[in-house]
């Protein structure tokens, strides 16, 4: 019976921003200008590292691997959110629902697994800098960069295979795209064994990686504080402070939606929360960037100055 039923559910149905009726026209507007924000400032990011041979370092490479995978990440969920947004297409196919899941998934592990990346490759600069160009070369990046990558969809692959394992009974999601738990919901059933496997996902892919940035960072500004010098500690710190910022939030926002207890769970605070981390968050990391780093505004000023010039 139960495997009728899951043969039977070939499409799902947004319910979407439908709390916000009256407003979806303004947030139609508002998320289409953050999304095009969020596209041309990682672009600008991306294009600033390639054209500037000062920025051709691992610490920019990895910055860059992120930006794109910070705007593949986008374009998995935000698209089809505009569209829903104004009624054009409020369904989506089981086959569509579950290759939304494994790019949102794997792009989301991938990018918390980068910025665990990144604060190694900040620590070693920082903690033993002697032995930077040795330990983080470019073959250990390009090792790093892929392993990311791998590890994230494969993740990803594991936990959308498990859950599309499973017969649904309803098509009526309570959100604007397929995340894990608004998918599970639609479950006749949910074995004990799926929320296991998303909670050990979790852990690997949220818990692990900042136990690790938390480490890196107390070994950091350990090293921050023996530096002699107010204006060596200070130039030191800006060198991760906008890797910590991002860090922060980017955390904040991915462990409270996924380790927030299922009885506390409504459906305009999880869809709050959602926005957060699949429009805002892309959006910070180009920003940060821009606006805290010295070197990626050098490069800015002097690309827009020779194009002004010209």
């Amino acid at each position: 019976m139960q495997r009728a039923n899951h043969t039977e559910v070939r499409e799902f149905v947004f319910q979407g921003f439908s709390s916000f009726r009256e407003h979806q026209l303004i947030l139609f507007v508002v998320f289409l200008a953050l999304y095009i924000l969020t596209l041309a400032g990682n672009l600008i990011i991306l294009t600033t590292i390639y054209v500037d041979h000062h920025l051709h370092t691992p610490m920019y490479f990895f910055l860059s691997v992120l930006s794109t995978s910070e705007t593949f990440y986008s374009l998995v969920i935000i698209p089809h959110m505009l569209c829903s947004l104004v009624g054009l297409s409020q369904s989506i196919s089981l086959e569509g629902c579950g290759t939304q899941l494994l790019f949102f998934l794997g792009f989301a592990i991938t990018n918390c697994l980068l910025l665990a990346v990144m604060g190694y490759d900040r620590y070693v600069a920082i903690c033993n800098p002697l032995r930077y160009s040795i330990i983080v070369n470019w073959r250990v990046c390009a090792m790093l960069a892929s392993s990311v990558c791998v590890t994230g969809f494969s993740l990803s692959l594991v936990q959308t295979v498990a859950i599309f394992r499973l017969p649904f009974c309803t098509s009526l999601i309570e959100h604007f795209f397929c995340d894990v738990r608004p998918v599970l919901d639609l479950a006749c059933a949910t074995p004990i064994i799926n929320d296991i496997l998303t909670l050990i996902i979790s852990l690997l892919a949220i818990t692990a990686p900042a136990t690790f940035l938390f480490i890196s960072y107390v070994l950091i500004i350990s090293a921050i504080l023996k530096i002699a010098s107010a204006e060596g500690r200070k130039k030191t710190f800006a060198t991760c402070a906008s890797h910590l910022t991002v860090v922060i939030v980017h955390y904040g926002c991915d462990s409270t939606a996924y380790f927030k207890p299922k009885l506390e769970n409504t459906k305009d605070q999880d869809q709050l929360i959602s926005v957060t981390y699949t429009v805002i968050t892309p959006l910070l990391n180009p920003i940060v960037y821009s606006l805290r780093n010295k070197a990626v505004q050098d490069t800015l000023h002097r690309v827009l100055g020779r194009k002004s010039y010209s």
